[in-house]
């Protein structure tokens, strides 16, 4: 069995943070290794994260991409999982993981994710995340459609090979959002962007702070412009930080 190493960039997330640690915990057969790359949390994320046992790295930089290119830099595991830190996976992740990355046409795997708060799912949205996933490369790149692209963002749980990973370039770290897709793009090279049949539970706090029909006109929003070429540092001011 191949390792793997599962990232997770961090900022001010001492409120979801040891759920799902808890949750890693929980993986059978278990990952290599757990790294929290933080941020700058003024809260007590890093704390959670040491008291788990996991290893914790200080980022260089704020931003998600900066630090998850951090974690991948000294991950030692073979494959890489870049995971937030309020989504809860399945505790066969890493089976399931090593079995979507066994054919080497597949650079790059993720869940279906449903964003729910205790008991209760928030259908639109996540019908809206699985929409994105194929629908924007159907409509917006075709071409790249028909080779295997498929959009996967960062509730999703992105699964690639540490090589490909670096030979795709990293997560761009000039990207203040929308790096998990930009980086679905490159990898397409590397071959393609498989969805999992299987589904991973992100928190709701996003679709709670904003409400469903503004968090749906904001994701939708957002899409569209981006593919429609605008620069996803002109759309950073329409999604705003929530914790």
């Amino acid at each position: 069995m191949q390792r793997l190493s599962i990232i997770i960039p961090t900022l001010n997330e001492a409120t979801c943070l040891a759920a799902t640690l808890e949750r890693l915990q929980a993986l059978d057969p278990p990952a290599w290794e757990v790294l929290v790359v933080d941020g700058g949390s003024h809260d007590h994320t890093t704390a959670i994260a040491a008291s788990a046992g996991v290893r914790v790295l200080q980022s260089p930089a704020t931003g998600r991409a900066v630090q998850m290119n951090e974690g991948a830099r000294q991950a030692s595991g073979a494959l890489l999982c870049f995971l937030h830190a309020d989504t809860l996976i399945p505790t066969d992740l890493v089976e399931v993981a090593e079995r979507a990355l066994a054919d080497p046409s597949v650079a790059c795997a993720g869940f279906v994710s449903l964003m729910r708060s205790g008991q209760r799912t928030c259908w639109g949205v996540s019908g809206l995340n699985l929409l994105k996933t194929y629908l924007a490369p159907l409509l917006f790149r075709p071409l790249q459609f028909l080779r295997g692209l498929r959009l996967l963002f960062g509730d999703q749980v992105m699964i690639t090979r540490r090589h490909t990973f670096w030979k795709g370039g990293g997560f761009d770290e000039a990207l203040p959002l929308l790096e998990d897709g930009d980086l679905c793009l490159r990898l397409l090279k590397q071959g393609r962007i498989r969805l999992i049949r299987r589904v991973v539970v992100s928190s709701d706090r996003r679709v709670r702070a904003w409400g469903a029909g503004k968090a749906i006109a904001t994701y939708l929003g957002i899409g569209i412009l981006w593919g429609l070429g605008l620069p996803p540092r002109h759309l950073r001011r329409f999604y705003d930080d929530v914790r």
